[in-house]
């Protein structure tokens, strides 16, 4: 087996990254790794296939046991027992790096996954950064001359770290000539010059896993996290990993992935669009029972909801494990205060609701948002740094209710639809030029909220939607019509005429083969297409 790694001589320090030890200790994952991957993917299909032709799912059968056990994860190291503010945002490039971990948040979520385009300068620019910070040595000087530090130790966020999920590949990491797995390579180059050191100042490692499907996703996270503990010769359960609670099948596995995990396992999280996104995918030929109403419209209290974020606090808690709330998406816009302060209203009120409901902390996705989360969740807590004590034994959750997608207020409007295409080709648009994290109309958008934006109108067109403010059906020739529209409008917005081009038109054109094409064409992610797309390879209607 032979790993190479494409020379980045544009950015700084990756000859620090690249070394040939931490790509030897990349290779070695994949040696182990990579093919039961390749076929945990695979059992992704079936799984989905089966869901959408039954139109339901349940808790696995096979792990009844799990469930009923008596058992708990291990005890959360002192750098991640109070979480009641987490920020996140990409680690490239290094400024926004150093405002997240001076932000005020208890943690910085440093996110290689859905707030970053995976070019090769951002990989290993981020990676670069967390090695710095790491160590207390991050800094930044302008082109204008202001230099940007670190806070002090002890004011600054902990790091978690998330890699990429399972499905993305890594074109510029060959492993015996193909595409590294990205999660693998994030991972890896993290892990080989990072690990000992956090492990030693007691901030880490730790990191956040996201779209996992199954319980035997997890099981393979844990067995690189041993087999990376021991070949560094660490400690075993030094790790620690927060799952991200972001796909319906996971949902019915939450006591599982946490016991696959357990001697490394630190808590789950509620992501909000990503989990919407995973609904319309797993059953998005079941039927108008799973069309949801345009995405606005679909708020944490909608009973399908309610009842997945009170299944994953009770779970965690009766686990140990902490139980970390949604995304609090609003970027301020000083130039409309009666609209931001609105808006932070709603930051507060759905704060309030989580801690309410349990959780031991929450995402905001800008420093001006720290002080609000921080203020409700001082508020809940009281003296104390988490409220894992608190049991909600009285949640009871089956399989109905977290499908009850009927149920869902609102309705499937043309509006939305506009509203849907703006989003998806806006933000791949940013992507594609190399920004993961954009805020759009002042909310900070990532591959998430891109994602349900264009499986909502596949969906709705193949199930022949009426929208409910036109009257109109939502049919291919409709929605044509209308990315045109959008497209237009994004075209008065950018002045740019070069970077239309660039990024604008290519961006409309991939989201309208995504929603238009034919019926066996849904793409399982929009990031695969859009990464051929940005590292040069044909990409197909």
């Amino acid at each position: 087996m032979t790993t190479t790694a494409q020379p980045a001589p544009t950015v700084p320090g990756a000859e620090e990254i690249l070394t040939p030890e931490a790509l030897e200790f990349v290779e070695k994952l994949h040696a182990r790794f990579a093919g039961t991957r390749d076929e945990l993917l695979a059992a992704r299909v079936s799984a989905r296939d089966t869901a959408a032709a039954t139109g339901t799912l349940d808790f696995p059968a096979e792990t009844a046991d799990v469930r009923s056990g008596d058992w708990t994860v291990a005890e959360a190291p002192a750098a991640l027992r109070d979480r009641r503010v987490e920020i996140t945002g990409p680690a490239s490039p290094v400024k926004m790096a150093i405002n997240a971990l001076n932000s005020g948040a208890r943690i910085w979520l440093a996110d290689l996954e859905d707030a970053s385009t995976p070019t090769w300068h951002n990989v290993v620019d981020a990676l670069k950064n967390l090695t710095d910070a790491a160590r207390g040595t991050l800094s930044f000087t302008s082109p204008g001359g202001k230099t940007y530090t670190l806070a002090p130790e002890g004011e600054r966020a902990v790091v978690v770290m998330r890699p990429r999920g399972w499905h993305l590949p890594e074109a510029h990491v060959q492993v015996d000539g193909s595409d590294a797995v990205g999660a693998l390579v994030d991972f890896g180059l993290h892990f080989f010059h990072n690990a000992r050191h956090l492990a030693e100042t007691g901030q880490g490692p730790f990191y956040y896993l996201p779209k996992l499907e199954s319980y035997l996703e997890a099981r393979l996270w844990n067995d690189v996290f041993t087999f990376a503990e021991a070949e560094l010769g660490l400690e075993h359960g030094t790790v620690r990993a927060t799952v991200l609670i972001e796909t319906i099948p996971a949902a019915f596995q939450m006591d599982e992935i946490l016991y696959e995990l357990r001697e490394h396992a630190s808590g789950l999280n509620a992501g909000r669009w990503d989990y919407l996104f995973s609904i319309i995918k797993y059953f998005r030929t079941a039927g108008e029972a799973f069309v949801m109403p345009d995405r606005a419209d679909v708020a944490m209290t909608a009973p399908m909801m309610r009842a997945y974020t009170e299944l994953l606090v009770a779970t965690c808690h009766r686990r140990g494990a902490f139980a970390m709330g949604g995304m609090a998406a609003v970027i301020p816009n000083r130039r409309e205060p009666d609209v931001t302060a609105a808006a932070f209203d709603k930051v507060r009120a759905d704060k309030t609701r989580e801690a309410g409901d349990g959780f031991d902390g929450s995402w905001v996705a800008h420093p001006d948002l720290v002080p609000i989360c921080r203020e409700v969740f001082d508020g809940a807590l009281g003296e104390n740094p988490n409220q894992v004590h608190r049991r909600r034994d009285d949640v009871v959750v089956t399989p109905a209710q977290l499908l009850d997608v009927a149920s869902a207020p609102g309705s499937v409007t043309e509006a939305g639809v506009h509203a849907n295409l703006y989003v998806a080709v806006a933000y791949t648009a940013v992507w594609l030029s190399g920004n993961g994290a954009v805020a759009i109309h002042n909310l900070m958008e990532d591959a998430a909220t891109a994602e349900i934006s264009r499986s909502q109108v596949w969906q709705q067109i193949r199930t022949g939607v009426v929208a409910a403010d036109t009257g109109n059906t939502i049919t291919a020739e409709l929605v044509a019509e209308i990315l045109a529209e959008e497209t237009g409008r994004l075209r008065g917005e950018v002045a740019d005429d070069e970077r239309f081009e660039a990024y604008y038109r290519p961006a409309s054109e991939l989201i309208g083969r995504l929603v238009t094409g034919r019926d066996e064409d849904f793409e399982d992610f929009l990031t695969l297409p859009a990464y051929r797309q940005l590292t040069g390879e044909a990409v197909t209607a």
